[in-house]
């Protein structure tokens, strides 16, 4: 019976599940450790606009591109989950020197958005919640797509930034929302995840719909009277910035984006 005492006592003492420490460093990953119910495994975040509530009071270990690496370490996390994007080259060099277990996700569509659910599940205690995650989302997702099918996809400009001009490449997880949508971005064929284009491209591929990230940019695209989105009024605000943010919110607001996208002529 000793060797059994022995090992009972051994597992007693292993760390819980609930006192495993991880650090976000992306909000759309932070999102996704509340949706799967593991809030309290958080011990910081890198911020990057408004906080959930429930994490007000949480550290802080830096700013969207801005990482700080002392801020980290203070925190003697287990597991960081990464975004590449979301801290930049230098950063990214930061963390590499750091004896700090970590799993980066960086969906390029939503099929992969649903899996990275249950990878950050397993990871972190909650498979059984990743699961369901990923089921409720793959669901929502079919649906979406039997809805909106188009027999020819809309041809659609999705404007990041205007000056200068910024677009997304088709590898970004957007250019899969547009495809759910029944769309297609102009601009797919570009394979960086912002590439910037000129107008003249954009003029050369007319597409039919023009997507703006702020209602202010819409108007520049009246000195373009020749495009068929402004011919048809079709030079539209993004309706939901949660497309910016690859988490479970992403499927309403991809729902959001096809609703939009229907009105078009």
């Amino acid at each position: 019976m000793r060797p059994l005492l022995a090992c009972l006592l051994l597992c007693l003492a292993l760390p819980a599940a609930a006192q495993l420490r991880v650090v976000s460093l992306a909000p759309s990953l932070t999102e996704t450790m509340l949706d799967l119910g593991a809030a309290d495994l958080l011990v910081g975040v890198l911020d990057g606009g408004e906080r959930p509530p429930a994490l007000a009071d949480l550290p802080s270990v830096g700013r969207y591109g801005q990482l700080q690496a002392e801020a980290l370490l203070s925190l003697q996390p287990d597991l960081v989950l990464l975004w590449p994007d979301s801290v930049g080259a230098a950063g990214r060099a930061q963390l590499k020197d750091l004896a700090i277990a970590q799993l980066v996700v960086e969906p390029r569509s939503l099929e992969q958005l649903a899996r990275s659910f249950i990878e950050i599940g397993e990871r972190v205690g909650r498979a059984d919640q990743g699961h369901r995650l990923a089921r409720r989302f793959e669901s929502g997702l079919a649906e979406l797509r039997e809805r909106h099918r188009r027999p020819v996809p809309l041809r659609v400009f999705y404007q990041v930034w205007d000056r200068p001009l910024y677009t997304l490449g088709g590898r970004q997880i957007v250019s899969d929302a547009l495809r759910v949508c029944g769309a297609e971005n102009v601009f797919a064929e570009l394979p960086l995840p912002a590439p910037q284009v000129s107008v003249e491209a954009v003029l050369q591929r007319d597409p039919a719909v023009i997507l703006v990230s702020e209602p202010g940019q819409a108007s520049a695209w009246k000195d373009w009277p020749q495009l068929t989105a402004v011919k048809k009024g079709q030079v539209w605000a993004v309706p939901d910035r949660g497309l910016e943010r690859p988490s479970f919110q992403m499927l309403q607001a991809t729902e959001r984006l096809c609703r939009l996208l229907d009105a078009a002529k």
